[in-house]
């Protein structure tokens, strides 16, 4: 096996190496005008100089290349921000994190593109709805982390805040951007499992005569079956430019991507339109923007992974028998057994389930510069935010999977809206010595979900008909900031926003609203006298922020509001031969009130070199209360579960970011980035009302009924993992069945189980390069994890009793020749495996063939690009990087190559 450990090691000699060459070109041999970056605040910008949050801004000229989704631009490329995608399915999407998680309910950031926060949650149809923004029209992206910075978005800012920047249009001729990739994927790799000689000899040492005569005389490699090359395309147009007084860009691009999984597919086709013109001497500026998206997909049957690697390696793939599509499937007494694995191909090709989704986010914002008052501006956004998914879920009679049925069909269809209306005025003025920012507005925002009553129809039996489901939530918000600059040295910022969430509504309002202030300050000790004229340092700023934010995802409607739903086809009452369907009352939480989380951050900027080597150190403390979770309640309400506040978790963390410019000159350029997080969210505190070892059940896994291999409790790590010991042989040999009898008893049972390692890794790493030489540049980005434990949950589903049982033979987990356990063990701590990684996400090299049409007007761009070009780890598994880190039959990242074109006249 492969070690990361020596390629982690020689990073400091790396920067080292880059330090010293830095000393060498201390002296531009190029001059340059030094350009103030701006950044989003929210409601608001702010020269990075002068921030007193913990911000972050990444642009368009540090994204990583290839991206087809928003949220893989900035993949590794700054401290405290995780992203891990969701599997290998194009448009799948990505799970963002914010300094871990410190919520039992979501973890979530808030997404605002353009000024308007969206719900970036799935519809039928689409996992997640920001990979419907084409990637190609963001311009930047300004991340919100810490408290002080976040809170003026209160109600959803408990996680953080990602702000989303589209691109422009600008006064001047027409231009016109065309970009072509076309790509291949391929697979990472197969789960080491039992190859047929493996296998036939593993039944013939450990099974009865019965189940060797099961046995076949074929090779097949059931996971090269199921997976191919797949082909992809992303093209998009822009048009930009200015008809007098108004600047527009008009944008049109189509992914087309095939999954490795066969059968799976994607095509998205976005329109995207801004336009910006300014009135009344420029008092007026009105952004008027619409984007548009269409998303087809056909989703593969992900069961078939999990069946590859269980099928039989010794049986053909196919068989003369026409009742299940020509695919061999394990029979019983001449009928299907229905215990027996499917057919992988039989999987994949037996369903058929597509979708439409369908997205507008149309918006307009004004922004009024007071003529007899210009110091005062007006602020108003209007936006609508509309997204449709349909579809179809079939299954083939003649597949195993509709064969008792005789088939299945349904169409399904959802409805999410969301409309907004913010306004807000700012006052600029300077005072003195004395810079004043203030700002106060209102902000109104109504989302809806509806779906229609969804029938399913069977090819044999009585059809099953859903119920419809209509609802919507309301949030209202009153927000304040001032911002202090005293004598360009000393910053002061207050912020201050009251919420009020329908999530809350008890048939009172006493517990609707929420009040979510922030303080922060900073002193740009480079300003002082002292520092003023020592021209190594560019820039030193020290930073202090507080804050407190506000959660009210409770992932439903109204659980705080006694309300009555219609019963399910399960529940119907019967008069005579009729059958009724019933009002009952739902289980409420009248007490139920906001989630609060307290974060304190220090922070310190810094810039050496005329900046060529510059950064931030960040920590910080966030203290999570009144958590929001659905758990178990004691007998004699309507259910036994209920949505409660319960816990209190502390998150202490901390953040390095480093940028360097080894080399500078007039040909060449050489920019190095390098980042490293460490957080910890540790449970303190779980309820009154339960003992300090009451445990919340976390994690489902592949295996008996229920099962669940992680846990919350006072004291460990958030999602833990909750096993048993397991005991070794005097060779290592884990020993069959046998666990270390923790508490002492005598007995093993429950009690024995213990919390080992998390899911929360030790530390993050990212690492990224572009070196540019001429016409040429060459650019690079890597991660790193360390401490990412996760359950191999293949391994654990693998024994003896595989070919022992149900009449049919089942492949498993190579390590299974090993341990040559009787039975499954799933809660063996032997399944708890470290995954740390080093992975290159992104290789790119390009080259600029500058006026192609020889009008000097034209320029052409060949960019060859991989992503997922390598991981190197110790896990057993396809690969270490897993959401939620249960590996179980996961979709694979696929390997990408592509190859691009970039025209500009």
């Amino acid at each position: 096996m492969r070690n990361y450990s020596k390629v982690l090691k020689i990073a400091p000699a790396f920067l080292l190496a880059g330090t010293i060459m830095l000393e060498a070109q201390q002296r531009d041999s190029i001059k340059q005008r030094d350009i103030e970056q701006v950044v989003l605040i929210g409601y608001g910008k702010q020269k990075k100089s002068d921030l007193t949050g913990s911000v972050v801004s990444v642009t368009a000229k540090d994204f990583n290349g290839g991206s087809t989704s928003p949220e893989q631009l900035i993949q590794g490329k700054t401290p405290g921000v995780q992203i891990t995608t969701n599997g290998g399915a194009p448009g799948s999407g990505s799970t963002i994190r914010l300094r871990g998680g410190s919520s039992f309910v979501s973890n979530d950031p808030l997404i605002v593109i353009d000024g308007v926060p969206i719900e970036v949650g799935g519809v039928s149809g689409a996992s997640n709805l920001l990979a419907s923004i084409n990637p190609n029209d963001i311009e930047s992206f300004d991340i919100l982390k810490d408290a002080s910075s976040a809170a003026i978005y209160g109600n959803r800012a408990a996680n953080g805040v990602i702000l989303i920047t589209t691109k422009k249009g600008t006064a001047g001729k027409l231009k016109v951007n065309f970009t072509t990739n076309m790509s291949v994927s391929t697979k990472m790799g197969n789960l080491d499992v039992m190859t047929a000689d493996e296998f036939r000899n593993f039944v013939n040492t450990f099974a009865s005569n019965e189940y060797k005569a099961k046995l076949g005389t074929a090779k097949t490699n059931w996971q090269d079956l199921i997976y191919q090359e797949a082909w992809g395309t992303d093209n998009n147009l822009a048009l930009s430019g200015g008809v007098k007084w108004l600047p527009y860009r008009l944008s049109i691009g189509y992914n087309e991507q095939n999954g490795i999984l066969k059968t799976n597919e994607f095509k998205r086709t976005t329109v995207g339109l801004n336009l910006n013109p300014k009135f009344f001497d420029n008092h007026l500026t009105i952004n008027a923007g619409f984007k548009g998206s269409f998303m087809d997909t056909r989703f593969a049957n992900e069961g078939a992974i999990g069946a590859a690697q269980q099928f039989d390696p010794t049986q053909p793939v196919y068989s003369s028998d026409p009742r299940f599509g020509g695919y061999n499937e394990w029979l019983l007494n001449g009928d299907l057994n229905v215990n027996g694995t499917e057919n992988p191909l039989g999987l994949l090709y037996g369903t058929r389930n597509i979708s439409s989704v369908w997205r507008f986010l149309p918006s307009l914002q004004l922004d009024y510069k007071f003529h007899f008052l210009p110091d005062l501006r007006w602020n108003v956004n209007l936006a609508y935010d509309y997204a449709k998914g349909e579809g179809v879920a079939q299954t083939f009679p003649n597949s195993a999977s509709g064969y008792n049925s005789l088939g299945s069909y349904n169409n399904y269809e959802n409805e999410n809206s969301s409309k907004l209306l913010e306004t807000y005025f700012n006052y600029v003025k300077k005072v003195g010595a004395v810079n004043l920012d203030l700002m106060a507005g209102y902000s109104y925002q109504t989302f809806e979900t509806k779906t229609p009553a969804i029938t399913t129809y069977f090819g044999q039996g009585t059809p099953s008909t859903g119920q419809a489901f209509e609802a919507e939530r309301v949030l209202l918000s009153y927000y304040g900031r001032a911002i202090f600059t005293i004598a360009n040295k000393y910053i002061i910022t207050g912020s201050m926003r009251r919420d009020g969430s329908s999530n809350f509504y008890n048939g009172t309002a006493d517990n609707l609203w929420g009040n979510f202030p922030s303080v922060a300050l900073a002193w740009k000790i480079k300003e002082e006298s002292f520092l003023k004229d020592v021209n190594a340092i560019s820039n030193l700023k020290l930073r202090a922020g507080w804050g407190e934010t506000g959660q009210q995802n409770v992932n439903g409607f109204y659980p705080a509001f006694a309300r009555y739903n219609i019963s399910s086809d399960g529940a119907q009452y019967q008069f005579g031969n009729q059958f009724y369907y019933l009002y009952r009352p739902e289980q409420y939480n009248p007490d139920l009130v906001w989630e609060t989380m307290i974060t304190k951050n220090i922070g310190l900027d810094f810039g050496f070199f005329n900046n060529r080597v510059n950064g931030a150190v960040d920590v910080f403390k966030k203290v999570s209360d009144n958590l929001i979770a659905r758990v178990p309640v004691a007998a004699g309400g309507l259910s036994n579960y209920n949505v409660l506040n319960v816990g209190k978790i502390e998150n202490e963390g901390i953040e390095v970011n480093l940028n360097v410019v080894p080399v500078k000159t007039e040909k060449a350029t050489w920019d190095l980035n390098f980042n490293f997080s460490k957080f910890n969210p540790v449970v303190t505190y779980i309820s009154q009302d339960v003992s300090d070892d009451y445990i919340i059940r976390t994690g489902g896994i592949s295996g008996g009924t229920g099962n669940t291999i992680q846990g919350i409790t006072k004291g460990q790590v958030l999602n833990s993992f909750y096993v048993y010991q397991q005991l070794y042989d005097t060779n290592g040999k884990p020993i069959n069945g046998a666990y270390v009898d923790r508490n002492n008893d005598g007995v093993f049972n429950e009690s024995d189980k213990y919390f080992f390692h998390s899911p929360n890794p030790d530390a993050i790493f990212g690492f990224s390069t572009k070196f540019t030489y001429g016409n040429w540049d060459l650019g690079m980005s890597m991660r790193a994890v360390l401490g990412n434990y996760v359950y191999n949950n293949a391994a654990a589903n693998s024994s003896i009793q595989d070919i022992a049982t149900n009449e049919y033979l089942k492949n498993g987990e190579a390590s299974v020749l090993n341990y040559q356990f009787s039975s499954p063990q799933y809660f063996s701590d032997l399944f708890i495996e470290d995954a740390s990684f080093l992975r290159m996400d992104n290789l790119s090299l390009g080259y600029n063939f500058g006026d192609f049409l020889g009008n000097n007007k034209s320029n052409l761009r060949v960019t060859a690009m991989a992503q997922n070009v390598f991981v190197i780890t110790n896990y057993s598994g396809v690969d270490p990087e897993v959401f939620g880190n249960i590996d179980n039959g996961f979709y694979q990242r696929p390997k990408v190559y592509s190859l691009g074109f970039n025209f500009q006249f």
